[in-house]
């Protein structure tokens, strides 16, 4: 399906347009996975790529309750369906918090090579709760990011 094709994905029980950015908050592991899944889910079987980036410290259980709801993350994975980045490789490259790197790592996600339909990205940003280098940077960085998402169809969890 293409994304002109597909107009809406699903996220917790809603029919959202493309082009979405959606900033969530959980109360538990437990209820971020009960409304991250579906969503995730969607996607794998529609053929779009799923970009995570997680907590380093919880990737494997990341990649095991994706295995225990059906995904293959290993076939995923192998065939560049699934990316799953740490924070250290996405928001915190070089032990600090860089919005315009970040941006730029975002265009690039978005906006590289089409092999998918749609690219479903999904970003832990619990890191912002720490006194990490940059993070002063944040809600500048959120606010150039509204300007950059809407040239793409990707939705941003």
């Amino acid at each position: 399906m293409t994304p002109q094709a597909q107009q809406t994905v699903k996220f917790a029980g809603r029919d959202f347009p493309l082009n979405r950015h959606v900033c969530a908050f959980f109360y538990s592991k437990e209820e971020e996975y009960r409304v991250l899944l579906p969503y995730v889910g969607e996607g794998i079987r529609a053929g779009d790529k799923a970009f995570h980036i997680v907590d380093p410290g919880h990737r494997a259980r990341h990649l095991e309750v994706l295995r225990s709801s059906g995904i293959d993350v290993d076939g995923a994975v192998r065939t560049g369906q699934l990316e799953v980045r740490s924070w250290q490789d996405a928001y915190l490259r070089g032990g600090r918090f860089d919005q315009h790197a970040m941006l730029a790592l975002i265009q690039e996600v978005l906006g590289g090579a089409k092999r998918f339909p749609l690219t479903r990205l999904v970003a832990n940003m619990e890191w912002a709760l720490e006194d990490l280098p940059g993070v002063d940077d944040l809600v500048e960085y959120e606010t150039r990011l509204n300007y950059i998402l809407p040239k793409f169809d990707d939705p941003v969890i």
